[in-house]
C-alpha cells in the first residue's frame, strides 16, 4: 500500500524536475540503452524513474556520475562494495593474478584451499563450496538439503529474498521463482506460524535471513531466530541462514551475534573482494552430497567457481582488509550512525531499521518506529522518493528504496554530514513528516 498527499506530490514533482535538469547525460544514455536492453538495463534493481543515474567511475568511498557529480557511496553495491572502489590490497591482488597467475587455469589451485579455509574458520563451517553468486549459493544449499533429507518442501518467510529466483515480496512466492509448488511462506518474526510451517509434512529445509536485507533491513528477534532453529532441529529439518548480506556484521556474521548454529550458511557479496562470488557450507554430512568420491553424490558445477581473481581477491579482503577486529569496529560505527539517524528523525514519519553497517529508511503512515515485519506497515512511497532525490542533491548515492550500506574507509566527517542532511530533510519537509494525532 502507498499513501499520498497533494503537497508531497508537488514537492516530488519539483525534485524530479531538478533531477532531470541536472543529469542530461544520464538521460541521453538511458534513451540509448532502451534500444538494447528491455527497460534500459540488465539488472532490475538499478532501474529508477524518470531514468537511472549513470555512474562513470569510483574511487575509494566515492562514485562519479556521467554528468560529472561526485557522490559519497552509501549504496556500496548492495553490501558487496564494502572495500570501496580502489582498496590497495585488493588492487595488489588483482595485479598479482594478472601478472603472475593467469586468469583461468582450468584446475584446482592451492589458493582456493587457502581461501576456503579462511572462510570456514571465520564462519564456523565444516565444509564449503564456492559459487558465483548468492543466488547460486542458496540454490545449491537448498538442493543439498533436499537430497540429504529426501524431502522437497522449503519454509521461507514473507519479505525474504535469497537471490534472483528466490523472492517472497508481499508474502508470496514470486512469479519467477523456481519450484513454486515446494515453498511454504510463513510470516517473519511470527514464531508460532514458523513452527507450524516447519513441522508440516515433507519439509526439507527452512531458510531465513537474520536481518531481511532486501525486505527493508528488518531484524529477526532473538526469540524468533532461536525458536526457528530449535523447531528445525526437533524435526530434522535443515536450518539454513542466508548470510549473503549479513556476513559483514561483526567478525562472525549476524548468526554469531545471535549465537545461532545453523546446519548450513550461504554467502556472497563483499567476500569475493569485489569479484562475483558466492559460497555455501556447513555440516560435513550434508555437504557430502557434493563429494565426488562418494557413490551416489551429485555434481556441483560452475566454470568460474574457483577462478583465480576471486580466490586471491577474496582471501586478501578477508585476511588483510576486513579481519574480525576490523569488522567489529565497523559494525559499532554503523550502529552509532543508525542511532543518530533515528534520533534526528524522532517524532516524524521517518525511521531507520537495520543493524551495523546496513540499514533502510522507512516512511510509515502511522509512525511506528519498531518494525518486526515490513508487510505490517504502510510505506509512503512519495516521501521515500522525495528523500532519495534530496540525498542525491546533497551528494549521497543511496538506493531508491532507502537501503544503505557503509563503505569501509568513509570518513567520519561524511557520516556526520549524512546525519545533518537527514536532519535538514526533516526540517525542510516537517509538514509532510508530521505524525498524525492518532499515530502511536
Amino acid at each position: 500500500m502507498s499513501y499520498e498527499s497533494p503537497s508531497s506530490q508537488a514537492a516530488l514533482d519539483a525534485a524530479v524536475e531538478n533531477f532531470i535538469a541536472r543529469n542530461p547525460k544520464s538521460k541521453a544514455l538511458h534513451e540509448e540503452a532502451v534500444k538494447t536492453f528491455p527497460g534500459g538495463n540488465t539488472r532490475t534493481v538499478l532501474h529508477t524513474s524518470p531514468f537511472p543515474l549513470c555512474m562513470k567511475s569510483g574511487k575509494d568511498y566515492q562514485v562519479v556520475s556521467e554528468d560529472g557529480d561526485t557522490y559519497t557511496d552509501l549504496t556500496a553495491e548492495f553490501t558487496a562494495g564494502l572495500y570501496g572502489h580502489s582498496n590497495p590490497d585488493i588492487l595488489a591482488a588483482l595485479q598479482h593474478v594478472i601478472q603472475n597467475v593467469g586468469l583461468n587455469v582450468g584446475a584446482t589451485t592451492a589458493q582456493e584451499q587457502l581461501f576456503a579455509r579462511a572462510l570456514c574458520d571465520r564462519f564456523g563451517l565444516e565444509r564449503i563450496r564456492l559459487t558465483n553468486s548468492g543466488t547460486e549459493a542458496n540454490m545449491h544449499a537448498l538442493a543439498a538439503a533436499k537430497l540429504f533429507t529426501g524431502k522437497s518442501k522449503v519454509v521461507a518467510f514473507g519479505g525474504g529474498y535469497h537471490g534472483a529466483v528466490f523472492g517472497f515480496k508481499d508474502g508470496k512466492v514470486a512469479p519467477n521463482n523456481v519450484d513454486k509448488a515446494d515453498w511454504i511462506v510463513a510470516k517473519y518474526n511470527d514464531l508460532d506460524g514458523a513452527v507450524k510451517a516447519i513441522k508440516s509434512e515433507g519439509v526439507a529445509a527452512v531458510i531465513l535471513e537474520a536481518m531481511q536485507g532486501s525486505g527493508g533491513c528488518i531484524c529477526g528477534t532473538k526469540e524468533f531466530l532461536t525458536g526457528v532453529q530449535d523447531a528445525a532441529k526437533e524435526v530434522g529439518v535443515i536450518f539454513i541462514v542466508d548470510e549473503v548480506m549479513t556476513s559483514r556484521i561483526t567478525g562472525g556474521g549476524l548468526s554469531a551475534v545471535h549465537g545461532l548454529k545453523p546446519d548450513m550458511k550461504t554467502f556472497g557479496k563483499y567476500l569475493g573482494g569485489g569479484v562475483a562470488f558466492g559460497a555455501f557450507g556447513g555440516r560435513e554430512d550434508i555437504m557430502a552430497v557434493y563429494d565426488p568420491r562418494v557413490k551416489g553424490s551429485v555434481a556441483h558445477s560452475g566454470t568460474f567457481n574457483n577462478n583465480t581473481f576471486v580466490t586471491h581477491c577474496g582471501y586478501a579482503g578477508l585476511t588483510k582488509v576486513y579481519p574480525p577486529e576490523t569488522a567489529d569496529v565497523f559494525t559499532k560505527t554503523g550502529d552509532e550512525l543508525l542511532a543518530r539517524l533515528n534520533e534526528v528523525s524522532k517524532g516524524t514519519k521517518l525511521c531507520f531499521t537495520g543493524t551495523g553497517s546496513v540499514a533502510t529508511s522507512h516512511f510509515v503512515a502511522n509512525g511506528p518506529r519498531s518494525i518486526e515485519d515490513a508487510l505490517d506497515v504502510t510505506e509512503i512511497d512519495e516521501l521515500k522518493d522525495l528523500f532519495w532525490f534530496h540525498l542525491l542533491e546533497n551528494g549521497f548515492w543511496v538506493t531508491r528504496r532507502g537501503f544503505y550500506a557503509l563503505v569501509l574507509g568513509t570518513p567520519q566527517s561524511e557520516l556526520d554530514r549524512f546525519v545533518h542532511v537527514v536532519e535538514g530533510f526533516c526540517t525542510k519537509y516537517a509538514g509532510l513528516l508530521q505524525l498524525e494525532a492518532s499515530s502511536s
